[in-house]
């Protein structure tokens, strides 16, 4: 066999390999997505039920819908645009630890140094949404 001949041979196969797991990997994304929008859509009506069937929700269930609510639009963000949205992640942090502060002091009826960290926590979180979504300053 020819060496250009084989060369050839072998440039069209690696590109037909690549086409193939460029596919592959896209399809795997596009399922992976449906999977995880699925998951979000099937918990979010599970927790809806369970508040139906008690008469009534409380702000945590409240504060739970918005966590799905976030997560259904991270994943369609990202469905969108292929990039992960940060910010959304943050959201969803600082409303479960909003939720976490109203179940702690739903249980002990008094705030303990717990609630001080989880504060903290929260600052921190809202503090990052902002340096995430300020623009770079030009130096010069």
């Amino acid at each position: 066999m020819h060496p250009e001949r084989f060369r050839q041979w072998h440039d069209k196969l690696k590109l037909w390999a690549d086409e193939l797991g460029n596919l592959l990997i896209e399809a795997f994304h596009y399922v992976a997505l449906f999977v995880i929008g699925a998951s979000i859509v099937w918990s979010a009506v599970f927790a809806y039920i369970v508040m139906m069937n008690q008469g009534h929700a409380s702000i945590g269930d409240i504060l739970l819908l918005f966590i799905y609510l976030e997560l259904g639009a991270m994943v369609g963000i990202y469905f969108k645009t292929n990039v992960m949205p940060v910010r959304c992640l943050i959201y969803v942090a600082i409303t479960a630890l909003a939720r976490l502060v109203i179940a702690d002091v739903q249980a002990h009826h008094e705030a303990g140094i717990s609630m001080l960290w989880v504060s903290a926590a929260i600052l921190l979180l809202a503090i990052s949404t902002r340096v995430i979504q300020k623009p770079p300053s030009d130096a010069g």
